[in-house]
């Protein structure tokens, strides 16, 4: 029998179900990968507000990466949303004993504007989690909050920041350029060993753009969990989400930011 491939979010939950470890499971599911969750923190969120926030404690948290890891053979691990130094502390701990890639999505703001990350925890961030990471996915207001500088405006821009975020550890970084003005949206790719690679795409004209983050890392992931290339697995990733984004307002949820269309291929 094929081995099934199991990618784990760890991440926080929209009751809205548009970001977060819903979007992340969707995300998996549309790559033909069985998603896994661990839970770090429960939010009363939809398309205009997040209206509520409550963190899981850290002994549940480590309790559901135990109780995934140690019955499932688990290819890749997403992390997003992890609030607090507490879940980062648990977190961290136990990807010391994974020997799997690492895609971190360091969530500190939703859609709509409220935290997702306390500001206690941005130094746990960067010391504890980023070394871990395979590949790094900031959107230009995190990567501009992580690095101390100023947000990045031209992919010039994107790819010096992205220098400066590997000096934090992280064995790659994709800098997203969604929160960029013009006509094309571009995307950074970075590693280590100096190989650069720029992804871009029409700016589609929608405010159904709720979860895009959380959508494209799940993605990757879920492609890593699969065994492509970690190159492979950002650009097939990126077509994936513009395809989502472009099919995005045939779904009509909610009166903000709606989600995008995770299932555009399989549903009529």
């Amino acid at each position: 029998m094929t081995k099934t491939p199991i990618a784990l979010t760890i991440a926080g939950s929209d009751s809205g179900g548009g970001a977060g470890v819903q979007a992340d499971l969707k995300a998996m599911s549309a790559q033909g990968v069985f998603g896994a969750s661990v839970i770090t923190a429960i939010t009363a969120q939809n398309t205009v507000a997040v209206t509520a926030v409550h963190e899981v404690p850290a002994e549940v948290v480590a309790a559901q990466i135990d109780a995934v890891l140690s019955d499932l053979d688990v290819g890749a691990i997403k992390l997003g949303m992890l609030f607090s130094v507490p879940i980062i502390e648990t977190v961290a701990a136990r990807l010391e004993a994974f020997e799997g890639p690492v895609v971190v999505d360091p969530v500190m703001i939703a859609k709509s504007g409220d935290a997702l990350l306390q500001e206690a925890a941005v130094v746990a961030m960067i010391d504890r989690i980023l070394p871990r990471a395979t590949l790094l996915t900031p959107n230009l207001p995190e990567a501009a909050r992580l690095t101390g500088g100023g947000q990045a405006k031209t992919p010039e821009d994107m790819a010096a920041q992205a220098t400066d975020l590997l000096a934090l550890g992280p064995q790659a970084v994709l800098m997203k350029g969604g929160h960029a003005v013009g006509d094309t949206c571009t995307d950074v790719l970075v590693d280590a060993g100096g190989m650069m690679a720029t992804l871009a795409g029409p700016r589609i004209a929608t405010c159904n753009t709720h979860g895009t983050g959380c959508t494209y890392s799940a993605s990757i992931a879920a492609l890593l969990a699969k065994g492509n290339s970690l190159p492979t697995a950002v650009t097939a990733a990126h077509g994936y989400l513009q395809a989502a984004i472009a099919a995005a307002d045939q779904l009509q949820i909610g009166a903000g930011h709606g989600p995008v269309h995770h299932f555009h291929a399989q549903w009529s």
